[in-house]
């Protein structure tokens, strides 16, 4: 393991294996997300996507001080688990437009923190619109094209809004800090490990994975 001494991390004995599977990558890239928007107490939330890293997104912006995260999902399961997580709202963008409800829900404000967790010019552009003057789009999304800012979401230039981003930040110190969220209790992800294989069933859990199957998040698979 190259540079072991920075990047493992030893896991405490009142863990199990799989309370601290999402770590590593999802809980640490969906907490860096909400770390990155400096989330203050008080604020609200939108969250674009409510994936396995929208969800931890979820979480970390609770854990931060969010007092009203909004979530932006279509498939039903996802939109409970997030409520189950701490979202306070789901926006279902198939049955209106997401823009237009948020602004709604926050009262013509807009959102202090707009997190960006799928990778797509529609959700970059409308986590931008909903920014309140002033607030900060935090983007954890891989985007396979380029990206655009068109002029009204962009507010010209004059909306003193913050771009960032962040992806699964990593090392030792992260993942104690990460295992000791979860062994205080303040953050319980064992609902986004919805399947669970053996390594010979690794080409079926694939396939149920690839084709987003039977309300799948994550699957865990043991050797």
């Amino acid at each position: 393991m190259p540079d072991a001494m920075a990047n493992l991390a030893s896991v405490p004995d009142q863990l199990s294996d799989e309370e601290v599977l999402m770590c590593p990558d999802i809980m640490s890239t969906g907490f860096g997300g909400a770390q990155r928007g400096h989330i203050q107490i008080g604020d609200t939330v939108a969250v674009f996507a409510r994936g396995p890293i929208g969800l931890c997104a979820t979480v970390g912006g609770k854990l931060m001080g969010a007092t009203s995260i909004i979530g932006v999902e279509t498939i039903a399961t996802r939109g409970n688990v997030a409520r189950q997580l701490g979202a306070d709202h789901i926006v279902d963008f198939r049955k209106e437009d997401p823009v237009e409800a948020i602004m709604r829900i926050t009262n013509g404000r807009g959102v202090d923190v707009a997190i960006e967790a799928l990778g797509t010019q529609a959700t970059f552009e409308a986590a931008l619109r909903v920014l309140r003057p002033g607030g900060t789009l935090s983007s954890l999304g891989v985007y396979s094209k380029d990206l655009t800012l068109p002029l009204g979401a962009f507010a010209a230039g004059l909306g003193d809004h913050t771009i960032v981003t962040t992806l699964c930040p990593s090392g030792k110190e992260r993942m104690r800090r990460l295992m000791a969220v979860i062994a205080s209790g303040r953050a319980d992800l064992k609902p986004l490990v919805t399947h669970r294989f053996k390594l010979e069933q690794i080409e079926s859990a694939y396939e149920v994975f690839a084709n987003q199957r039977d309300g799948v998040l994550k699957v865990a698979i043991t050797p």
